[in-house]
């Protein structure tokens, strides 16, 4: 636990009398675990400016010297694994496996986005008429804001901010108000390792000034750029502003991912993963598993090994490594998770176990029949609640999967490859897995969705061409007649 004011970077002491402390309440015991400096909304445009005159000298560096400099950020991550471990488990209630998978996966993203700089430097040659040399070139766009939200505040902190960093933009990283000190040392990682405070900003705001400071930000001239991991509410939003200002923006938002179960799937496999997606991180993550689509011939088998492995996992204080299972988010987040099983049961659906909510601890949950009347058929969870909906063969399976407004990821468990290609094929999906979980990331893979869940991929070469201006130059070879 830490009571310390932390402050958003070294250069921002200036504006500590004009900023105001940020308090984080533990979700677990309701004590004050952070404290930390929030800026005003008049301190956006400030900076904005202070980011814009940092970009000429961070883009003419050597893409390789950024490189390395994501390197040293990242063995500088993994130095301090117990206080970012220290700080999620506090802020933001996650079990200590989940917090210790955010510093390595994130430490593991950093090196692998390292891996592209030559990517960033390549020219394509591109036909052209004879005496003419036709290029295509990629250039830093200027400023970057990243948008990251609590759930996995290193991954999601990171994945904003060092694509953008390493094609030579400028980034401001708006952290997530649930996770302040997590984010303010995420910035210090960054600065010791050799970038210059105004090149990442990171920048902390109250509740209440959230949303405007965000739009203060896009609205901002010299903003080229917009990331944003969250809600599709907040999404739509941040969409309709960078519309507005003709900002490209990349966005990353709810899901509602499914795991279709075949009637030849390996039962046991199937249970495994379901348990994995539904309740890791308490089901607060963009791709936990929320619906099982299964074939009502192996259903019952299905539920039950899922209720057998959901009945050894052990809900507690999340900084104990037995805990498999801590406190969702806030107790109005566990409020709402209430109200979704109340509606279930009441329409019908049967409580296979759990369900039990005390505070901000809820209590993982199994559900069957499941059906679309329901508002955990139709609604993103994002709390540990499994519902199983049971179908009679693959094409009511694909209907059933694609009934839903959300579209980030999905898995098919069979035996027939063949047949799993051809389901995963008619899914309306941005990622989907065959016999694996829905829970998974690759930083080298388009990660992003379709429909709801938003629109752009992170990750790999694609993410190079979120964060890079294409150009085409030609020159002339031969004099002109």
């Amino acid at each position: 636990m830490s009571s310390k004011q932390g402050m958003n970077s070294p250069t921002d002491i200036a504006f500590a009398r004009k900023s105001r402390v940020l308090e984080r309440h533990s979700p677990s015991t309701g004590e004050t675990v952070s404290r930390e400096s929030a800026i005003s909304v008049e301190h956006c445009q400030t900076i904005a400016s202070r980011a814009a005159a940092a970009f000429p000298g961070w883009s003419s560096r050597p893409t390789s010297e950024r490189a390395q400099i994501l390197v040293a950020a990242a063995d500088i991550l993994q130095e301090k694994v117990d206080e970012f471990v220290a700080s999620q488990c506090d802020e933001i209630g996650a079990p200590i496996t989940w917090a210790r998978h955010n510093v390595s996966f994130a430490a593991s993203m950093l090196r692998d986005v390292a891996g592209y700089a030559e990517e960033v430097d390549r020219v394509e040659d591109i036909p052209d008429q004879e005496g003419i040399t036709s290029r295509a070139y990629k250039e830093p766009c200027g400023v970057c804001l990243g948008i990251a939200p609590w759930n996995a505040p290193i991954i999601l902190g990171v994945r904003a901010v060092a694509a953008p960093l390493l094609c030579g933009n400028t980034v401001i990283l708006k952290g997530n108000e649930f996770a302040p000190e997590t984010f303010r040392r995420l910035g210090d990682v960054f600065h010791s390792a050799g970038i210059p405070d105004d090149v990442l900003q990171v920048v902390l705001t109250l509740p209440e000034d959230s949303e405007t400071a965000v739009e203060a930000l896009i609205r901002s001239p010299v903003v080229r750029r917009v990331n944003f991991t969250g809600s599709t509410r907040v999404g739509r939003r941040v969409a309709e502003l960078c519309a507005t200002n003709l900002k490209r923006s990349l966005l990353e938002l709810g899901g509602q991912a499914n795991q279709i179960v075949l009637d030849d799937a390996d039962i046991d496999a199937a249970a495994e993963a379901a348990q994995i997606g539904a309740f890791n991180n308490q089901g607060q993550i963009c791709m936990s598993t929320e619906r099982v689509i299964v074939m009502e011939s192996v259903a019952d088998e299905l539920i039950e090994k899922i209720e057998a492995g959901r009945k050894k996992l052990e809900v507690g204080d999340p900084l104990k490594d037995s805990t498999d299972v801590g406190p969702v988010i806030t107790m109005a987040a566990a409020e709402r998770l209430s109200l979704l099983i109340s509606d279930a049961v009441s329409k019908g659906a049967q409580l296979v176990g759990g369900g039990g909510i005390r505070g901000s601890f809820v209590e993982p949950t199994l559900i069957d029949a499941v059906e679309a009347d329901m508002r955990l058929y139709n609604e993103e969870v994002f709390g540990p609640i499994l519902s199983v909906t049971r179908v009679s063969d693959d094409a009511e399976a694909i209907t059933v999967a694609n009934d839903s407004e959300y579209g980030l990821a999905s898995s098919v468990f069979s035996s027939d490859e063949k047949r799993a290609l051809d389901v995963a094929g008619q899914l309306h999906t941005g990622i989907c897995h065959i016999n694996r979980t829905t829970v998974r990331d690759n930083p080298h893979a388009p990660f992003g969705g379709v429909k709801a869940s938003g629109f752009g991929r992170f990750g790999g070469r694609w993410a190079i061409q979120e964060f890079t201006e294409l150009r085409w130059i030609t020159s002339t070879t031969t004099e002109p007649g």
